[in-house]
């Protein structure tokens, strides 16, 4: 290791040089991921609590975490589910509570309380979680297609479950919540 940092170090001198080693070793470590991928893939979540229990997201579902803004604004006619609109950078975000979406009361706002923001292009949404607990690694072997069951009762919006040991993390799919009809129809009756 210290001969790597010694040659860079020689090339500080002659830019083009340390430039062309920087992309040399870049393509390099490129090439010995995909290669790493190919042997077993690495699945990438974000693990988030709603009530007691633990769900996983899919990282390219997700576009950022943001804590729960001090102030939220009511959307008239809409259902109790939707928490309001919050202002992300000078665009409108919707609020959705999942945990009232599914029917079990409110997400009580906290100081670990916060917003998933999904990356979906058709409809933007900001997903109330009571927690986020960062990022999990798993590979394809610990995937499972079998759901187990859930408090929330969500299961129609799962995408099978990692184990790993005793613990079992349900993959919740953004993308099945928000192109759902329940979802889309976010008007009150």
């Amino acid at each position: 290791m210290v001969e790597r940092k010694d040659s860079l170090r020689a090339l500080r001198e002659r830019p083009f040089e340390l430039l062309r080693e920087l992309e040399r070793r870049a393509v390099a470590v490129a090439h010995g991921q995909q290669d790493a991928a190919g042997a077993g893939a690495e699945w990438v979540g974000l693990a988030v609590r709603l009530g007691g229990e633990g769900f996983l997201i899919a990282r390219g579902e997700t576009r950022e975490v943001m804590v729960l803004p001090a102030a939220l604004t009511r959307v008239p006619g809409a259902r109790p589910w939707i928490r309001g609109l919050a202002n992300q950078r000078g665009q409108l975000l919707p609020v959705i509570d999942l945990r009232a979406f599914f029917g079990t009361g409110p997400t009580p706002a906290g100081r670990t309380t916060r917003i998933v923001v999904a990356s979906h292009r058709d409809v933007p949404a900001g997903l109330m979680v009571d927690e986020v607990l960062g990022f999990r690694r798993f590979v394809e072997a610990e995937f499972s297609v079998d759901l187990p069951p859930t408090l929330l009762r969500c299961e129609k919006y799962l995408a099978g479950a990692f184990r790993r040991g005793e613990d079992i993390w349900p993959v919740f799919s953004l993308r099945s919540l928000l192109d759902s009809q329940a979802f889309l129809q976010a008007a009150a009756s």
